[in-house]
């Protein structure tokens, strides 16, 4: 009782008291469409209540639970007819350090970090410690993931993570000209990663424009704009994930925990229309 009392004072201090959104939470997108719906969205879900890197451990005990142990999208679940090698307990096998896969779990920016500028002595804020790009994730598989873009890894697998989850490179992106290195989800996950990009856009439309230069990476998936956001090859694979893998029970709750502790929601969860609203033409 003590862990999870303790959990519920870090996570919640101050927050809002609603699991679902306010009724007139989205009114104001009524009628709208394209950037201007999605400059409409970005004044509803800005301005967050923030929490510290360390508060994470704890809130993803409201946020990525399931059953006794995290939800690591990244491992979970393993492959038909392999034992699933991880218990990954609540605040019980941190990174630290690791070897292989099932030692521990991590912080994973799956918009990774170095792409909005955080480095070892600087870390943006908000983006930094915002829920809704943060998961729990196995620290070896994590590694391998780097800071590599998502995508289909079609051509030269590299690495093959329990469930499936793997690195390769992929031959979808010809206006880069080259084929690059690229982490692919299962496709299990592929949907809430693509609505978490989304909402990466959304809420950060007024400093994304300029991340493209942040790194290698950053540079071959955002345009430099605060409209698209995202290279055409890279909105084409989003959009895809996003129809193939529509919104899961796992996102809607992962949402309304969310809201509890930041106070904003993704609306990509809340509506996939909106999706198609914006960047669907």
């Amino acid at each position: 009782m003590k862990s999870i009392f303790s959990t519920v004072v870090v996570c919640l201090l101050l927050t809002g008291t609603y699991a679902q959104p306010p009724e007139s939470y989205y009114d104001n997108t009524v009628g709208e469409s394209g950037y201007q719906l999605k400059t409409t969205l970005y004044n509803i879900i800005k301005g967050h209540k923030e929490k510290t890197y360390g508060q994470l451990w704890a809130c993803f005990d409201l946020t990525d639970m399931k059953g006794d142990t995290l939800w690591d999208m990244y491992s979970f679940p393993p492959l038909v007819g392999k034992p699933n090698p991880y218990y990954y307990g609540y605040q019980v096998t941190q990174c630290g350090t690791y070897k292989m896969e099932g030692d521990c779990y991590n912080r994973e920016h799956s918009f990774p970090a170095s792409w909005f500028g955080a480095t070892k002595n600087k870390k943006p804020k908000p983006m930094y410690t915002d829920l809704f790009h943060i998961y729990p994730t196995d620290g070896y598989v994590n590694s391998k993931r780097s800071n590599y873009p998502f995508g289909n890894a079609d051509k030269t697998e590299l690495y093959a993570s329990q469930n499936g989850s793997k690195l390769g490179y992929s031959s979808t992106n010809k206006e880069l000209g080259k084929d690059i290195i690229v982490f692919e989800p299962i496709d299990e996950y592929k949907g809430d990663f693509a609505r978490t990009y989304f909402y990466m856009a959304t809420r950060y439309q007024d400093k994304i424009a300029s991340w493209n230069t942040n790194s290698l990476y950053a540079g071959q998936v955002l345009d430099g704009t605060d409209t698209t956001v995202y290279q055409q090859w890279y909105l084409d694979l989003l959009l895809g994930w996003h129809k193939k893998d529509p919104v899961s029970q796992k996102e809607v709750d992962r949402n309304n925990a969310v809201y509890l502790i930041q106070n904003n929601r993704n609306p990509f969860i809340d509506s996939a229309n909106f999706v198609q609203r914006i960047w669907g033409n």
